[in-house]
């Protein structure tokens, strides 16, 4: 989800239960989106690729780690003055308990926001780096970001609170609807394919076309196969792929799973895997290396491949 909606949700929520705090809960929703403050560390020292972009800030530990520097600086008066004079308008968070618990709220929103959108964030690190997504939402969707400006533009003009509360609650309902209605497409998606060929397991990860949907079917561990469909006019892409989750080229096996095992503890091909959504691998021998590369063919969030070199002793 984007910065307008991370910002809004909290909000709108916290102001139809009438909570006097509620910009705390706004705050804290976009609180840990600055993680690209730290993006820089994942570059520098890739064994550290949690640094990143819905990474460590994004989970219910360091999520409440974050937040809580976040409302100190917000609430220091030389950055409390800057948003005052920025923004016209009373800026009245104070760093106590309460603030801190509403902005805390405001991450939880923001969480599972990012929950429902494709890539997944690691919600329980550092206990578990595993990424969680409902896959339901594309990373960015360009409607609810649009929507979301506008309703903060209208939010911000002097109008009489009931309208504002129109349009909060008009706001929500749609980010609701929409919600519903990819989860709808989604069901209907998959269970609209004929599984054949020994592929036995399928899902669907979204596209910024609300009725469009790239399909995985898997056989369970060696090849899958995708495509996109589309879910209104209940028709496939014409372009149907197949992969091997394995492919060894001009060598042994054993020593081509030696090379692959030791590639795989590299911190820059733990990065890769980590952000893939599927990691398949080809193995190839030549000029006593192998070359060893991993890809994504949905594309993960940073490259869509990586290229390492094993050489044998």
């Amino acid at each position: 989800m984007d910065l307008f909606t991370h910002f809004l949700v909290p909000f709108i929520i916290l102001n139809l239960l009438k909570v006097k705090n509620k910009f705390s809960g706004a705050f804290g929703g976009i609180s840990i989106d600055f993680d690209f403050f730290l993006i820089g560390i994942g570059f520098i020292a890739p064994e550290l690729f949690i640094f990143s972009h819905r990474g460590i800030t994004h989970s219910f530990i360091f999520g409440f780690v974050t937040v809580v520097i976040f409302i100190y600086i917000l609430t220091r008066p030389a950055v409390k003055s800057f948003i005052n004079k920025l923004t016209k308008r009373p800026f009245n968070v104070e760093f106590n308990a309460e603030s801190v618990s509403f902005a805390y709220f405001g991450v939880i929103v923001h969480l599972f926001l990012d929950y429902l959108t494709t890539g997944g964030i690691p919600l329980f690190y550092p206990i578990s780096l595993t990424r969680f997504s409902a896959n339901i939402y594309y990373y960015t969707d360009v409607f609810t970001t649009l929507l979301a400006i506008a309703v903060i533009i209208i939010l911000y003009l002097r109008l009489q609170h009931k309208y504002k509360k129109m349009v909060m609650f008009s706001f929500l309902m749609i980010i609701i609807s929409l919600g519903g209605i990819r989860a709808y497409e989604k069901i209907d998606t998959i269970q609209s394919q004929n599984l054949s060929d020994g592929y036995h397991t399928i899902t669907a990860y979204p596209t910024n076309d609300l009725f469009t949907w790239k399909v995985v079917e898997s056989d369970g561990g060696t090849k899958y196969r995708y495509y996109t469909y589309n879910n209104l006019k209940k028709e496939n892409s014409t372009e149907i792929r197949e992969v091997s989750c394995l492919t060894i080229q001009n060598g042994p096996y054993q020593e081509a799973h030696d090379a692959i095992k030791y590639a795989d503890n590299l911190p820059d091909v733990r990065k890769f895997k980590w952000s893939s959504h599927y990691t398949i691998i080809n193995a190839k021998q030549e000029s006593g290396k192998w070359v060893i590369t991993y890809s994504d063919f949905l594309g993960s969030r940073g490259q869509d491949c990586i290229t390492v070199n094993v050489f044998i002793s």
